[in-house]
């Protein structure tokens, strides 16, 4: 490999480090999703149990400690549980959309990458086989196999390589979507299930009889 981008020149080098880019954002963004997916039915049933007793400030103090953005839009609906329906819904929603920009940073990146590294490695193969030809033109009219393997091995090695990189780095970026999918439809659901706690919440605390004087 070190071979390779050492006779492979600029453009070999340039596919090493979208290879290396490609690679850091792939990770950086698995572990932060990884991090962010939690189990939002489980997590939901504790914060509504707190807020069943009564207990806003220790629901509050809860969803500030989990991570992801369930547990964020759990503390938009805690902090405005006392609102109207419709600043309680707009809070939540609120909370939703500040979240998918956190979500998806760096994926249009990765993205870039996959769909620029095919046109790096046509450039770098367009590149070597300029250098074969130069090579023909030197050494003729006596042109040896040998002499011209190495260009052509090049050519063939920069399409290679740069198509390594732009499926590898498409793969990722397809793998990634999935999981930022799969954590939409996490909130959705969660959103609808704030809302509707909420709703029952504030029913029985209107049905509630009034403490006698």
């Amino acid at each position: 490999m070190l071979s390779f981008l050492l006779r492979g020149g600029p453009v070999a080098w340039l596919l090493a480090l979208l290879a290396l880019l490609a690679a850091f954002l792939f990770l950086e963004r698995f572990f932060h999703l990884h991090r962010a997916q939690i189990a939002a039915d489980d997590f939901l049933k504790g914060v509504f149990n707190i807020l069943s007793r009564g207990n806003a400030v220790e629901a509050a103090s809860i969803c500030e400690d989990a991570p992801g953005p369930v547990a964020r839009l759990a503390l938009a609906a805690v902090l405005h549980v006392d609102d109207p329906p419709d600043v309680l819904s707009h809070a939540v929603v609120a909370a939703g959309l500040d979240e998918l920009p956190r979500m998806e940073r760096g994926l249009g990146w990765l993205a870039a990458i996959a769909r620029i590294a095919p046109f790096a490695g046509l450039l770098g193969t367009l590149l070597c086989l300029m250098g074969f030809l130069e090579d023909i033109r030197l050494a003729s009219p006596l042109v040896q196999p040998a002499d011209l393997s190495g260009a052509l091995y090049r050519a063939i090695a920069t399409t290679a390589f740069s198509l390594v990189v732009a499926l590898l780095a498409h793969a990722g970026y397809a793998f990634l979507v999935s999981r930022v999918e799969s954590i939409s439809l996490d909130m959705e659901k969660s959103a609808d299930s704030l809302l509707d706690f909420m709703r029952r919440l504030r029913s029985a605390r209107a049905a509630a009889p009034s403490p006698a004087p």
